[in-house]
């Protein structure tokens, strides 16, 4: 397994040794020393989502309020772009964002820590998105931008071959990054922080 840095503090990208054969191929998507050895923390997985997307569909720009959800994305059919955007006011990368492609012939893993937004750009139909999520789903505290906000400077088309994006009516009616930023319903870096700090904290050995 190797690990990237992104662009956004604290994202990751995991890279797994694929082991092929006459059959097909194997590869492991989740250990949990993994996590430890990059992020010093457990995460607990509290729940497992999978979507299936049509060619050109984008899901996103989505995050969670804190405490929040922490993801670990990859792709089990079909090719998509994971875009990671910083949503926390006062990180360092706050506004910046990074893609990865995800597919089946690497089987890269995005992990995207709590508070830390991300959508996805589908470019096969069939494509499945598989995620574990630290915490449960609740409504009241997922929140969403809108995908293509210039302010985002995001370029969905060119990841869709000149495409327009196909969007729920949730992500086509979303507030603007400038407008969920002023609302105050972004999560406060320093806040995420302590929430890094103390979420699956791992015990010190004497």
């Amino acid at each position: 397994m190797k690990v990237r840095e992104l662009a956004v503090a604290g994202a990751l990208e995991f890279t797994p040794t694929v082991l092929p054969d006459h059959r097909g191929a194997f590869f492991e998507i989740l250990r949990q020393e993994w996590w430890e050895e990059a992020l010093g923390r457990r995460l607990p997985v509290a729940q497992v989502n999978s979507t299936v997307n049509h060619k050109n569909v984008v899901r996103g720009v989505h995050f969670t309020g804190l405490v929040g959800q922490a993801k670990y994305v990859c792709c089990l059919a079909g090719t998509m772009i994971d875009v990671i955007v910083d949503t926390r006011p006062g990180s360092p990368t706050f506004g910046r964002h990074d893609t990865v492609r995800l597919d089946t012939e690497h089987y890269r893993i995005v992990y995207l820590p709590e508070g830390v937004g991300h959508g996805i750009a589908s470019l096969e139909d069939q494509t499945t998105a598989f995620y574990l999520c630290s915490a449960t789903y609740d409504a009241g505290n997922e929140f969403g931008v809108h995908p293509l906000d210039p302010d985002l400077g995001i370029d969905w088309r060119g990841m869709l071959g000149g495409a327009e994006p196909i969007l729920s009516e949730r992500d086509s009616t979303a507030p603007s990054f400038a407008s969920v930023r002023d609302s105050g319903r972004m999560p406060r870096y320093e806040d995420c922080l302590e929430v890094y700090r103390t979420v699956g904290r791992l015990q010190a050995t004497v």
